[in-house]
């Protein structure tokens, strides 16, 4: 018998693509998407290749690529799919993350209808299995100083690719090791006429033997800290010749006269013009790694749930571990973040959607600009806190959780990686910062770096009233807050949403007064000095969004039980943000001391009060029961 609360908690979960998640949770089988304990490399790479090829066989390999081309479904929700095979192996999830989202994905968005027409359909199937090479040893977060060539040869109508030095050899790459026969190549692009930057050229490494091509070296990262059933491995080039036509050329071209071509004249604003076609990626891992949290709580609880320890005084049997506060109050909070930050992933999902779904539409670029500012905070929040969750977890469920056929071990090595994939946590929230104060700084063309600050600095304060006032829901939410000296803030969703606006609007605001002052002289050494405030604003800023995200799906739902206990779960949640940053609430005024131990208790009695709403809480998450092998949940 189905629990009536927790199927609408899950439907209003799902969100807009409700029936791509159902439809997973079908047709995935436990026995594609799971991988034993105990699998050596070898084995745990060759299984995960045969898994990837049993999902493209079932058509999944088609979720997002261009219709006309045999895709399926729209754009973004590959990004959905993602999150739901994240219940499984991770590394099978990754390895069909780099075939058909950075390697296909890559082939879709930033080549033309001649690359679709050729690669696509054997992308989809895994006919044609590739690489995304980006990363080199000397450079990943700076993408845009990468080191590999393509020089453009005109009297052979050829791309020469080389690895000028150590440091320019790519690696981290997933599929090179071990299976990938063409890899999309990022490299500084250099024609008779000039320079023009990065872009990404069609390489073939390997022939249908599976042999290294002439001039190609590859080589095998080996074994990780996790993620053993993916290939990771490096690829260096010595003047390797590829066809003209290899360019993925949306964004640029070579003309049959050998000059370069593009419809963006700035060569700033190409580049992250072409990496903002990328962003999905960034979408997906942190969608990837909050569903992996949701696995491990679901672990966690429902051990906790039934493990006893201890008698209490006056009793005979001895106490589930999961009625101690100290137990709730361990697992409950991050339950009610990870439910939290499911609104948010799915915000982020369907504003990816509308701006980069159809392909031939005219470009947003405000919108994109706050897209790609959105989805870097988000995947770092995210990810920091699936990597702390599975911890916690793990030891909440004591030793058991340490047995590899419990779960968590491996999903706790595996995540690890995904604050550092797609960009590293730290570097993606200074690049939130750096959007909300500057709209990138390429897109203001020349302008030097203290002219920047100064011009956007002073916009800081403009902004934050159209941020604040944009969502009339939210706005109507902050509107009947609490006032700040009502005891019964605390137990008001309103209150909540208004104490984040607050902390994030103060921060941003104070942010720009001290980047304000910046000069040519003194511009890089100002903003690396408030590096720590530059961070904190950008996570103010994402634990808003998260908290907006929430609170409106919330409000979306129908009145009733349902409605209720998620409202309940968000305030735990807002409070215990709020209680994790309890020094700035204090020192900026806006929590008295009573009130603080205001929030102490109250996060007390939320946990006690939703310590019976546990087991509807965790099926409303939606993992299916096969892939939760871990035989201290039975």
């Amino acid at each position: 018998m189905t629990d009536p609360i927790a199927d609408q908690l899950r439907d209003v979960l799902d969100g807009r693509w409700i029936e791509l998640r159902r439809r997973a949770r079908a047709e995935l089988p436990a026995e594609v998407l799971l991988a034993p304990p105990g699998l050596s490399l070898e084995e745990h790479r060759a299984r995960t290749t045969d898994s990837l090829l049993a999902i493209a066989g079932m058509g999944y390999g088609r979720v997002g690529f261009p219709a006309e081309f045999g895709g399926e479904l729209d754009y973004a929700a590959s990004c959905v799919l993602f999150e739901m095979q994240a219940y499984g192996d991770l590394s099978l999830l990754v390895k069909t993350g780099v075939q058909f989202g950075l390697f296909g994905g890559a082939v879709a968005r930033l080549g033309t209808r001649r690359h679709h027409a050729a690669y696509l359909e054997d992308i989809m199937t895994g006919r044609l299995l590739g690489s995304f090479a980006m990363t080199e040893v000397g450079h990943g977060s700076n993408v845009q100083a990468l080191e590999t060539t393509a020089t453009y040869d005109d009297s052979t109508r050829e791309f020469v690719i080389d690895t000028p030095s150590d440091s320019a050899v790519k690696t981290y790459i997933g599929n090179a090791a071990r299976d990938a026969r063409i890899a999309v190549v990022f490299a500084q692009l250099t024609t008779d006429d000039g320079d023009h930057g990065v872009h990404a050229v069609l390489v073939p490494v390997r022939d249908d033997a599976g042999k290294p091509l002439p001039g190609v070296t590859i080589g095998d990262n080996g074994p990780k800290g996790g993620l053993p059933g993916v290939d990771n491995g490096t690829f260096a080039f010595d003047h390797v010749r590829v066809p003209k036509a290899n360019l993925l050329n949306a964004f640029g071209d070579v003309g049959d006269d050998g000059r370069y071509v593009s419809e963006i004249d700035n060569p700033n604003r190409r580049f992250f013009t072409m990496l903002g076609t990328l962003v999905r990626g960034r979408v997906c891992v942190g969608g990837g790694a909050g569903a992996a949290a949701k696995k491990a709580l679901a672990i966690a609880l429902r051990y906790g749930a039934a493990r006893r320890q201890f008698a209490a005084a006056d009793g005979q049997d001895e106490i589930v571990v999961l009625d101690y506060l100290a137990h709730q109050r361990k697992l409950l909070p991050r339950l009610a973040k990870s439910i939290a930050l499911s609104f948010a992933q799915n915000a982020v999902t369907e504003r990816l959607q509308e701006l980069q779904g159809d392909t031939g539409a005219e470009r947003d670029q405000e919108g994109q600009r706050e897209l790609e500012s959105r989805v870097a905070g988000l995947k770092a929040v995210t990810t920091w806190h699936a990597l702390d969750t599975i911890q916690v977890c793990r030891e909440a469920c004591g030793g058991a959780g340490y047995l590899a056929e419990n779960q968590l071990t491996q999903l706790r090595a595996d995540v690890d990686v995904f604050t550092t994939f797609e960009g590293d946590n730290t570097v993606l929230l200074q690049l939130a910062a750096k959007g909300l104060l500057t709209d990138y700084q390429a897109m203001w063309g020349d302008l030097d770096v203290p002219g920047m600050v100064g011009k956007v600095a002073g916009q800081v304060g403009e902004r934050i009233v159209e941020r604040t006032t944009g969502r009339a829901g939210i706005q109507r939410l902050v509107d009947v807050a609490t006032r700040r000296d009502d005891d019964s803030a605390t137990d008001s969703l309103a209150w909540a949403v208004s104490m984040f606006e607050q902390r994030a609007n103060h921060v941003l605001e104070t942010l720009g007064g001290r980047l304000r002052k910046a000069n040519k002289d003194n511009a890089f050494e100002l903003f690396n000095s408030a590096q720590d405030h530059v961070l904190l604003a950008a996570r103010t800023h994402i634990d808003r969004c998260v908290l907006e995200a929430a609170a409106e799906a919330q409000q979306g739902m129908p009145d009733g039980p349902a409605k209720g206990l998620l409202e309940r779960v968000l305030i735990l949640y807002a409070l215990s943000s709020i209680e994790e940053d309890k020094a700035w609430f204090l020192e900026h005024g806006r929590l008295t001391t009573a009130r603080s131990r205001a929030v102490t208790s109250a996060i007390n009695d939320l946990c006690q009060e939703l310590r019976p709403q546990v087991a509807t809480l965790v099926d409303a998450l939606g993992i299916p029961a096969e892939l939760i092998t871990a035989p201290i949940v039975h």
